[in-house]
Order: C-alpha cells, then structure tokens, then sequence
C-alpha cells in the first residue's frame, strides 16, 4: 500500500546541497501547503467538534493516541487543556505508544506492538459515552489501528487523524480526518508537514470543543486556571474587558471571586460571590447565558 508522506518530494530535490535560506524557503514552500489541506477538511472537522461536545456534555472524556510524534502532539494537546479552560485532567487525555519513556526518546517497535494499545486502552477505560482519536500520519501502525478497533467495540465515538487517504484504520473511524499534504520535505519525515496538520487539527478540535462546553466567552478563556503570576494578570485584564471596569476593581473583585467567571457576573448583575455561583450554577456554568 503506497503511503504520500513517503513518496519522494520533487519540489524539495537537491535541498542538501542548498545553503540556509534556500532550506528555510523550500520548508516554509511547503508548510503553506499544510493550512490549505487542513481547509479542505473544514466540514469534517465542525462535525467532530459538534458530536465530541455532545459526548463531553454528557459526561463523557476524550483520550489521544498515537505513535512517536503523533503521540507527543496528542499529549501535548491533552495537558495543556486544564489550565486553559479549567477542565478535569480526565477529560481530556493522552497516550503515546512506548509509555512516558516515549516522549522523549524513541522506542522501538512501540507502534507494532497490539499490547501497547491493548495496555493503553484498558488504562482509559473507555465506554459508549467517550471519544477515542487515533492519530498518525500513515494509519496502518498496529497501535492505532487496534485503538480504533476497541474503541469501536465498546461503542465510543472513533475518530482517526491522518495524511494518508488509504489508512488502514479508515475503516473503523466514525470520522475520517485526512489532511492531504502530500510528500514530505524529507522522504518520509512525517513529523514535519504531516505533524503540523495534526497540531493544526487537535487544536481545532479541542478548542472548538470547549468554546461549545462554553469555557470561552466571545474570545476569552475565561476558565483558565490562575496558577501563576501570567495568568493572574491574564485574568484581572479579562475581568476588566468583559466586566468593563478599571484595572485597580478587577483585581480587587477577582480577588474575592477566584474565578474570572465570578467576578465577571458580581460586576456586572451587581451580586455577591454566593449569588454568582448559583446564577452561573443554573446555566450550566456558561458566562454568556447569565450575562
């Protein structure tokens, strides 16, 4: 089975007799090629995020699962969820085949071996209610295609990510996301052209998700969690914005409130923080429905 990524790429032939900007223009030259394939796949896209908040609003989680840079992009996405818009880590996870040791160092075979898949998979514990995503750029790898396979089997929401039209684990996706971006600049390095449409995906995916679950409001992040002294002053510029108030009385409610959403709805339905989080309580915590 022939796999694009792995074709040799004419448009970058002789690029190692080439000095440094003449490599940086033919990489650039062919990373535009990558937000145009993920254009394509636009309609595709919406529908995973509509049908993955109707899970996640039901109660269900959602876990990555890939091999080698497929893998890290997907936990990557995963962890940087729960400060950004206050979700359980639960909720949205990650798994790369070979374990934490893979994240950092290749492990070889990790992505033949069903084991891993079976090992990783019954660690997320995955029902009818949840959404399993299989990221890779070929979808042929035994990982991800017995992640699909299990997760079909238990009736979750499938969903595969891939560069290849003719992946192997198309046949058990529920949605089918393929970024055609053709060859890589190095033959077979998956990790550039195709691993930057997988990125550019998860991120659609995950953010659209939780502006549906309404953890953002117009275009502000207002779940974020405010550990640190960056997102504290994130968070009093946000208040201010929103609430429409100088910077000296966000700082002084948010204080109070310890929560954006809070202080928000204390300025301006003019309540105290108990009256707030029932009035955010009674909508389901979404700021656009109280305000």
């Amino acid at each position: 089975m022939s796999v694009i990524t792995e074709n040799a790429n004419p448009d970058t032939w002789n690029i190692d007799v080439k000095d440094g900007k003449d490599i940086a223009c033919l990489i650039n030259n062919e990373d535009k090629k990558v937000a145009l394939a993920v254009e394509k796949i636009i309609p595709d896209i919406g529908k995973a995020i509509d049908r993955i908040a109707e899970r996640l609003r039901n109660g269900g989680r959602i876990a990555y699962f890939g091999a080698g840079t497929s893998g890290r992009i997907g936990v990557l996405d995963a962890s940087e969820m729960p400060p950004t818009f206050g979700v359980d880590a639960d909720m949205i996870q990650g798994y790369i085949a070979g374990g934490e040791t893979a994240l950092r160092r290749a492990v070889e075979n990790a992505e033949d071996k069903v084991e891993n898949a079976e090992a990783d998979f019954k660690s997320f514990n995955a029902d009818k209610n949840d959404v399993v995503v299989a990221i890779s750029a070929s979808g042929n790898p035994n990982y991800t295609l017995k992640i699909l396979q299990s997760g079909k089997n238990v009736g979750a929401l499938t969903v595969a990510v891939t560069s290849n039209p003719d992946a192997v684990f198309k046949s058990s996706a529920d949605i089918f996301l393929c970024t055609k971006v053709g060859a890589e600049v190095i033959t077979g390095s998956s990790r550039m052209k195709s691993g930057t449409a997988q990125k550019m995906v998860l991120n659609m995916l995950s953010t659209g998700v939780m502006i549906k679950l309404g953890k953002v409001y117009h275009n502000y992040m207002v779940d974020l969690q405010i550990n640190n002294k960056k997102l504290y002053r994130r968070a009093v510029k946000i208040v201010g914005e929103i609430s429409g108030v100088n910077e000296q009385t966000a700082q002084k409610i948010l204080d109070i409130a310890g929560n954006v959403k809070i202080a928000c709805v204390m300025l301006l339905k003019n309540c105290n923080k108990q009256e707030a989080e029932k009035l955010l309580q009674q909508n389901e915590g979404v700021l656009r429905r109280v305000i």
